[in-house]
C-alpha cells in the first residue's frame, strides 16, 4: 500500500484525531465525514479497534504499511516493551525531530523539508525523511535554506519543543539530546492495541 495522498483533514474526522497536531480538523465538525457521519453507530469490534488505533499512528507519523511493519518488527527485537519501543521509533525519524524542533507547521512539511535537502545532521546534508537520529545529534537548516517563508512562519507559530530536544533559534538547530519518555509521546495513542493487532 502506497503512501496516504488523499484529504489529511477527511482522514482526520474518520478517525477522530488531529493528525496535523493542530486540532483544526475538529474543531468545526467533529464527527466522521460523509452523509451520514453525524449518526454513524459508534460501536466496533475488538479487531476494529485495534485496526483504527494502527491506522491512527500510521497517518499520524505518514508511514505506509510495508515502513511502519518494519519499524514495528525492529522494535520488536529490542530491550524492552515492544510498543513503548516502537514510539520512540517512530519520535527519532528526521522528519518528526524537524517537526519537533517547530522547523516546520506538520510533519507533512517537516518530510518535504527533508526531501528537497533544507536538513543537515551533524553537518552533513541528509534527505531521508526515515532517517534515524540517534541520541546527541544535531539537526539543523541548511546555510542556504534559512530564508525560507516556510521555515520562518512555523517557527514564528511554535511556542514549545520537547524536552528531550534543545533548540537554537538564532542557528536554527536543535539536538536530539536523549530518547524521549513515554509520558512526552503521543498520549491519544493506545499503542498496546497496535501490539496486540499484529500478534494476531
Amino acid at each position: 500500500m502506497s503512501r496516504y495522498t488523499g484529504s489529511v483533514w477527511k482522514k482526520s474526522r474518520r478517525l477522530g484525531i488531529s493528525l496535523t497536531g493542530t486540532g483544526k480538523e475538529l474543531d468545526k465538525r467533529p464527527y466522521a465525514p460523509g452523509q451520514h457521519g453525524p449518526n454513524q453507530r459508534k460501536k466496533m469490534s475488538e479487531y476494529g479497534m485495534q485496526m483504527q488505533e494502527k491506522q491512527k499512528l500510521r497517518f499520524m507519523y505518514g508511514l505506509n504499511e510495508r515502513q511502519f511493519r518494519n519499524l514495528f518488527n525492529k522494535a520488536g527485537k529490542m530491550k524492552g516493551i515492544h510498543g513503548e519501543n516502537f514510539m520512540v521509533l517512530l519520535d527519532s525519524r528526521l522528519d518528526n525531530i524537524v517537526y519537533r524542533l517547530g522547523l516546520a507547521r506538520t510533519r507533512r512539511q517537516a518530510r518535504q523539508l527533508v526531501n528537497h535537502g533544507h536538513i543537515t545532521v551533524d553537518g552533513s546534508r541528509v534527505d531521508i525523511p526515515s532517517y534515524s537520529v540517534s541520541p546527541g545529534q544535531v539537526v539543523s537548516v541548511r546555510e542556504k535554506s534559512r530564508n525560507l517563508d516556510i521555515i520562518k512562519e512555523a517557527i514564528e507559530v511554535n511556542n514549545f519543543v520537547p524536552e528531550y530536544l534543545t533548540f537554537d533559534a538564532d542557528k536554527l538547530e536543535g539536538t536530539f539530546s536523549r530518547l524521549p519518555e513515554r509520558s512526552e509521546l503521543p498520549a491519544e495513542i493506545n499503542e498496546s492495541l497496535i501490539v496486540e493487532f499484529y500478534s494476531r
